[in-house]
């Protein structure tokens, strides 16, 4: 299990459009204050949308936030959200989703777009192979509608294990679904 300040690790992905209003940003702000208070430390991409969500929520329940930026993919962004403690700049987005899948136990896919589809389906890929390997990997889970038709979509599609990736309605029963299986932080 891997650990950041003696802390394991939860990766949140989502989309980066969401603002305090939404219904994605209350969820990713729900998210990351029960994993914090569960002893999770939060890893997001650490701009705005859910990432700040999930941030905030985790800096509002004392937790220990993590953002893992990209600043030459995204030269106009002036830095972490306010609620990142701990900013890892990655040089691009391929070294940005390795290092959160380095550091994490587990993974939530909040609602959002290429983005994060991009990130469920590294964390999907990667929960596919470590068991060639003999390692466990995970768990994945994720959130809402788009992922409860997509995941299934692609499984069959690519004749892949869909069952690897556990598709849930809400943010609390996304920490749930993390706390079963690893206990908590």
């Amino acid at each position: 299990m891997v650990t950041f300040e003696n802390l394991t690790v939860v990766s949140v992905f989502g989309a980066s459009g969401a603002e305090p209003g939404d219904p994605e940003y209350a969820a990713g702000r729900v998210v990351g204050k029960q994993l914090a208070e569960t002893g999770f430390a939060v890893a997001t991409g650490g701009y705005g949308g859910v990432m700040e969500a999930a941030c905030r929520g985790a800096s509002d329940a004392g937790g220990v936030t993590i953002g893992v930026t990209a600043p030459t993919v995204f030269p106009g962004r002036s830095g972490a959200n306010p609620w990142v403690q701990h900013e890892i700049p990655a040089d691009d987005l391929i070294e940005r989703i390795a290092i959160m899948m380095k550091m994490s136990a587990a993974f939530i896919a909040m609602p959002g777009s290429i983005g994060t589809l991009a990130e469920l389906i590294v964390a999907w890929n990667l929960a596919f192979v470590a068991p060639l390997a003999g390692r466990q990997f995970g768990p994945v889970v994720a959130v809402g509608e788009t992922w409860k038709a997509v995941v299934p979509a692609l499984a069959t599609q690519l004749d892949t294990k869909g069952e690897l990736v556990t598709v849930v309605e809400d943010a609390g029963a996304a920490v749930a679904a993390i706390v079963a299986r690893l206990g908590a932080g």
